[in-house]
C-alpha cells in the first residue's frame, strides 16, 4: 500500500506500539482488506484527504500511525488480536495509567467507510477525553526523569568524588612509601657507613698487633724506607730485607693506631669476619715518579730498594668521605 503523504511507521506494528507507549503518543491502527469494495475508496477519499493528513501530521496531536494489509500476517494477527471484524478499521491505542502504569488501550473504533470528518472528529474526542490524564503522565514521567537524571549526576558526582579521594589516597600511599623506602634505605646505608668504619678500626687492630717489629741494628739485611704522611709528617722506619710490600701498607695504615697505645684493645683482636680491607692510599717515589702499587705484590727491598723516600697519595673514591681513618691526600 503507497503511503502518499501520510507519515506512516515503517517498521512492525511492535516497534509502532513501542514507540507510542514509550514516549507517549497516540497510535492509530489502520487495518485494512483488499477483498472488500469499500477499501479503495476509503484510502482515497478518507485516509489520504487533506483533512486527514494535516489531522495525522499535526505535532501537537502526537500521533504514530500504522497501517496494514489483513493479508499479511502480521496485520492479521493484529486484527484478531485487536478483534477486528469490521474493514477498514481506525484504531486509536494510547496509554491508560488509570488502568495501570504501563497499560495500553485502544480508547476508539472506528469501522467501516466513513467520512474525513466523520474519522477525525471521532478521533479527536477520544484524543481530548484522553489529553489530560496524557499530559499528567507525561509531567510525571518528566519528572521521574528528573528524578533520575539528578540521581545519576549525584552517583555520578559521588563517584568522581570516590575517585579524587581512592587517587589521593593511592598517591599518599605511595608518598609515605617512597619516604620510609628512603628513610629505609639512608638507615641502610648510615649502618654500612658504621660498620664499615668498626671493621676498618677492628682491622686496623688486629693488623696493628701482627706487624713485625722493626729490626734491630745487628740485622744487616734491612731496608730504610722514609714516609711523608698526609699530615706533613715525616716517619722513618726500617723493615726487614724480606718483608712484604703489603706489610709497608698495613704500616702506613695502621700508624696512628701504632701511635696510640690505648686505641689498641686489651685482648687481642680478630680480623673482621666477611671484610676484606681495600687500602685508600698509594704509595709513591717523588722524583722520578713511581707508583708503588699493592698489587703487584715483592718484598720491599725489591720494589723500593735498599732505602727509599715515599710519599702516601690517597686514592679517589666515591666512599672516601666514609673513610675517615684513611689518610688526606698530599698537597
Amino acid at each position: 500500500m503507497e503511503s502518499g503523504t501520510l507519515p506512516f511507521q515503517e517498521s512492525g506494528y511492535a516497534q509502532a506500539f513501542d514507540i507510542a507507549k514509550r514516549e507517549l503518543k497516540y497510535l492509530i491502527v489502520v487495518l485494512l482488506s483488499p477483498e472488500h469494495d469499500d477499501t479503495a475508496p476509503f484510502i482515497r477519499d478518507t485516509l489520504l484527504s487533506p483533512e486527514v493528513v494535516s489531522f495525522i501530521k499535526e505535532p501537537q496531536n502526537e500521533i504514530v500511525l500504522w497501517a496494514g494489509s489483513v493479508q499479511d500476517s502480521e496485520a492479521y494477527q493484529v486484527a484478531n488480536a485487536l478483534n477486528v471484524t469490521k474493514f477498514p478499521f481506525t484504531g486509536l491505542i494510547v496509554h491508560t495509567p488509570t488502568v495501570s502504569s504501563t497499560s495500553m488501550s485502544v480508547v476508539a473504533r472506528i469501522a467501516g467507510p466513513v467520512a474525513p470528518t466523520e474519522l477525525i472528529n471521532k478521533l479527536q474526542t477520544a484524543i481530548q477525553q484522553r489529553n489530560e490524564e496524557l499530559t499528567q503522565a507525561r509531567l510525571q514521567r518528566q519528572e521521574q526523569q528528573a528524578s533520575r537524571n539528578l540521581r545519576e549526576e549525584q552517583n555520578s558526582a559521588y563517584e568522581r568524588s570516590l575517585a579524587q579521594d581512592r587517587e589521593r589516597a593511592r598517591q599518599r600511599r605511595e608518598a609515605e612509601a617512597a619516604k620510609e623506602k628512603a628513610e629505609r634505605e639512608e638507615r641502610e646505608r648510615e649502618e654500612a657507613k658504621a660498620q664499615k668504619a668498626r671493621n676498618i678500626m677492628q682491622w686496623k687492630q688486629w693488623r696493628a698487633r701482627s706487624l713485625p717489629q722493626e729490626p734491630g741494628n745487628e740485622d744487616k739485611d734491612t731496608v730504610r724506607i722514609s714516609l711523608r704522611m698526609s699530615s706533613g709528617e715525616r716517619v722513618v722506619r726500617k723493615f726487614a730485607g724480606h718483608t712484604e710490600l703489603e706489610e709497608l701498607y698495613a704500616y702506613v695504615e695502621c700508624h696512628d693506631i701504632l701511635q696510640e697505645e690505648n686505641q689498641l684493645s686489651e685482648k687481642e683482636a680478630q680480623e673482621p669476619v666477611g671484610y676484606t680491607h681495600e687500602f685508600g692510599f698509594q704509595l709513591v717515589s717523588p722524583m722520578p715518579r713511581e707508583v708503588f702499587d699493592i698489587q703487584s705484590g715483592g718484598t720491599i727491598k725489591s720494589r723500593v730498594g735498599r732505602s727509599g723516600n715515599l710519599i702516601v697519595e690517597k686514592l679517589m673514591s666515591g666512599d672516601d668521605d666514609d673513610d675517615g681513618d684513611e689518610i688526606d691526600e698530599e698537597e
